[in-house]
């Protein structure tokens, strides 16, 4: 019961602070970000501090087997330029365009009657996730910039590190006209529960992370959900694929940051490839310590070769069906051989969870369709599924990867994070009313003209 009442009070202090906002500037969010990322630089030893200790605690769970190594890389905000790249991402967002306030559809009903939709922020935002402590500042940062409020909630082995983060945005938005409540964490499990039942105060659900806690969000509250459960990206080496773009691409795809969602997990070559490019990209693949799982076909071109390659007999298994559906989150990649594009772009869309998939090719015809047939939330060619990221789409960051098929989809950034309402306004001596309009004697017909503007006048 204390549970529901403490959630209940943080859901109203974000609807509160949701509706006090509306009049803020815009300015105002775009000098929050700027406070919070000075706070970020400057509680900088502090913060990665907690995460090692973090780390330290994960290390003992991965070693009683209770959490994977996955988890334990997607933790660390100090590898290589994860820390620095959090912080470009609180400025890049600063510097895009306000995504509200946008007229998308402008029109004259009548004389001196104006219609207008306009984009706005949904409102509270309650966001879930798992072990990467950065998304913390990346979900503040789009929803301060989009007009939003957000609750947090990380992952528990991150405790240490999302406190610190969460403590260094308070202290920036407390040095602005924004309300202390417009970004919230909380650290329970039981919150979560609370939270899923309040429809009432909180627009929207976004969990980030593993199958299992996306399907349980779903199944639990009656709050729309926007998220991903699964990342089987897939690469499908066509009949004209280059060599070169074949091997760089896959390994890429695969090798650059195997527990990350956009990470390809099945591999697709055309049966004309087996005795040439998969080969090449095979070696490729094993030399960069990748387990392969290979159907019958991928396995006995590798195992037929007179000099069977280093890594073989320890890192070359059979495939099962299983394989094929599953996000490995490391060094494996299952490998299956198809004679055509046609019953790759069957197999992908059977087995995929409309993430990313790309093709690798040199014809046209073979790169467009496979850029419509597959039903995916980015299709790419010659391009690494590594791509599909919002920074990388220049989004400044992204609130989570949207495989759903309303509203959002993709990397979410900016625009994902705003809806639309309908403004209508009369300048006519008496207003405007319905029943002047209609068929017949005296009535008025609906002009509909079109008005150029991409903001609202008033």
């Amino acid at each position: 019961m204390g549970s529901d009442i403490a959630a209940e009070e943080i859901a109203k202090a974000a609807k509160v602070a949701f509706e006090e906002s509306q009049l803020l500037p815009a300015t105002v969010r775009i000098d929050a970000l700027a406070k919070i990322k000075q706070q970020l630089e400057a509680n900088k030893a502090e913060i990665l501090a907690a995460n090692k200790q973090d780390m330290e605690a994960a290390q003992v769970e991965v070693d009683a087997g209770r959490i994977s190594n996955a988890m334990i890389k997607r933790l660390d905000l100090g590898k290589g330029d994860k820390w620095d790249s959090m912080l470009k991402g609180v400025q890049d967002v600063a510097d895009l365009p306000d995504p509200t306030g946008v007229v998308t559809y402008a029109s004259q009903l009548d004389d001196d009657l104006e219609l207008y939709r306009v984009s706005c922020p949904i409102g509270v935002l309650l966001v879930i996730f798992e072990a990467r402590p950065e998304v913390v500042v990346n979900i503040a940062a789009l929803a301060i910039k989009s007009g939003n409020v957000a609750i947090l909630k990380g992952g528990k082995e991150s405790n240490h590190t999302t406190h610190l983060l969460a403590k260094a945005i308070s202290q920036g938005l407390a040095q602005t006209s924004l309300p202390s409540t417009y970004v919230q964490a909380i650290q329970t499990r039981a919150e979560v529960s609370a939270l899923l039942d309040l429809d009432r105060y909180i627009d929207l659900v976004i969990p980030r992370g593993g199958n299992s806690l996306v399907k349980a969000i779903q199944n639990n509250t009656r709050i729309p959900v926007m998220g991903h459960a699964d990342g089987l990206c897939h690469v499908y080496l066509d009949e004209s694929a280059d060599r070169q773009k074949a091997v760089r691409v896959v390994v890429d795809s695969k090798t650059d940051y195997p527990s990350a969602c956009n990470a390809a997990e099945t591999l697709i070559v055309h049966t004309s490839l087996l005795n040439t490019v998969w080969r090449e990209v095979a070696h490729a693949l094993l030399a960069a310590n990748v387990h392969l799982l290979c159907d019958s076909h991928t396995l006995s071109a590798l195992a037929t070769l007179p000099n069977v390659p280093e890594r073989f007999s320890s890192h070359v298994h059979s495939s099962t069906e299983s394989s094929y559906s599953i996000e490995h989150l490391d060094l494996t990649i299952s490998v299956i051989a198809l004679p055509s594009l046609h019953s790759a772009i069957q197999f992908i869309n059977s087995h995929s969870s409309h993430h990313t998939d790309s093709i690798i090719t040199e014809c046209e015809h073979a790169a467009s369709a496979f850029c419509r047939g597959v039903d995916s939330a980015g299709t790419f060619v010659n391009a690494s599924t590594r791509f599909a990221d919002g920074f990388r789409y220049g989004f400044g960051t992204e609130v989570g990867i949207s495989t759903g098929r309303i509203h959002a989809r993709g990397p979410v950034g900016l625009e994902g994070l705003v809806i639309y309402k309908y403004i209508m306004r009369s300048k006519a001596e008496r207003g405007h009313i319905v029943g002047e309009f209609g068929v017949g004697e005296g009535k008025k017909n609906f002009k509909h003209t079109a008005i150029a503007t991409t903001s609202v006048p008033f």
